[in-house]
């Protein structure tokens, strides 16, 4: 299986990409891990990344299609992905079908989860991430608000987790995923899904639009 999940930020994404990895048996793939793995690493595409990234600039989608281009090829990947946010642009979009097809693979379905604004930001006011490692957690579901259960770091939240900073952020991410949902609807690939429900409707809706398409 072979999917792609879209979801503005706050929506349960992160969350359903790893259920569904554990259920699937096939790896969550992050653009952000997966940059900072290629960093990490010392990759070629590793280090014009980090060239980039420590210039202030945003990494080009080029050196992006290339790192996702050699997770794709490894072992890993055998039995199938899930794309997690990616692709964002029209262009990455482009990029990636190129990029599949020089592979001879293909994207079952392509999942978008929606969630109306309100309840993002009610959702994004009740989270903190790890200072230290950068994960995510929602507040009520750990015990200790102020240490990460990952790591032990110190736990805070973000600045631009507040409603007027949520609400540009959701625009923006209109403006750029909008285009690639139609892109993907026009080549019948695409499933909406509520995610307004529990994370336990949400996993069971996803899968009935992946065994429906």
């Amino acid at each position: 299986m072979r999917l792609i999940l879209f979801g503005p930020p706050g929506v349960g994404k992160g969350t359903q990409a790893k259920l569904l990895s554990a259920t699937l048996n096939i790896p969550q793939i992050s653009t952000g891990d997966l940059l900072r793995e290629a960093i990490v690493k010392d990759t070629e595409l590793g280090r014009a990344a980090k060239a980039i990234l420590d210039g202030g600039q945003l990494v080009s989608d080029s050196i992006m299609i290339g790192i996702i281009r050699d997770v794709l090829k490894s072992e890993q990947c055998k039995n199938g992905f899930i794309l997690d946010g990616f692709p964002r642009t029209i262009p990455q979009a482009e990029g990636l079908s190129f990029l599949l097809a020089q592979l001879g693979l293909n994207i079952d379905c392509v999942i978008s989860m929606e969630v109306d604004e309100t309840e993002i930001i009610r959702r994004l006011g009740k989270r903190s991430s790890c200072d230290q490692c950068g994960k995510i957690f929602g507040i009520e579901t750990i015990k200790d608000k102020t240490k990460c259960p990952n790591c032990g770091g110190q736990l805070s939240q973000r600045d631009d987790d507040n409603p007027d900073t949520i609400r540009e952020r959701l625009l923006v991410y209109a403006r750029s995923t909008e285009p690639v949902k139609r892109y993907y609807q026009k080549i019948g690939l695409l499933k909406t899904v509520n995610a307004q429900g529990s994370i336990e409707q949400v996993t069971r809706d996803i899968f009935v639009s992946i065994n429906h398409k």
